[in-house]
C-alpha cells in the first residue's frame, strides 16, 4: 500500500508546481471559448443552410420521369407516386398501359 501513498504524495508535490490561472483569467478564457464555439456554430450553420438551399433548388429543377407512373400499393389500392403515361411501376412489377 505504500506504493499508492507515494504516488499520491508525488502527485500532490507536482500539483504545487503548476501555474494555476487566476479567477479573472479563468472567466476570460471560459467566455472566449464560449464565443468561439458560438461563432463556429453560426459559420457552419450558415454554410449548411447555403448548401441545403442550393441542393434543393438543383434537385427541384431536375426533369421528371416523363411517361412513367410510379405507384405504391397498400393492400388492394394503388396510389400513384409520379403521374405520367405509358408505364406503371408497382412493387417490383412493370406493366405497359
Amino acid at each position: 500500500m505504500s506504493g499508492i501513498g507515494d504516488y499520491l504524495k508525488e502527485t500532490r508535490a507536482e500539483l504545487r508546481h503548476v501555474a494555476w490561472p487566476t479567477q479573472s483569467q479563468t472567466i476570460i478564457y471560459t467566455v472566449l471559448v464560449a464565443l468561439i464555439s458560438v461563432g463556429i456554430a453560426l459559420y457552419l450553420g450558415f454554410f449548411d443552410f447555403l448548401f441545403t438551399t442550393a441542393l434543393t433548388r438543383v434537385v427541384s429543377g431536375l426533369p421528371s420521369y416523363n411517361g412513367i407512373t410510379v405507384t405504391q400499393q397498400s393492400g388492394s389500392t394503388t396510389t400513384p407516386l409520379v403521374q405520367g403515361n405509358g408505364i406503371t411501376i408497382t412493387q417490383g412489377t412493370s406493366t405497359q398501359q
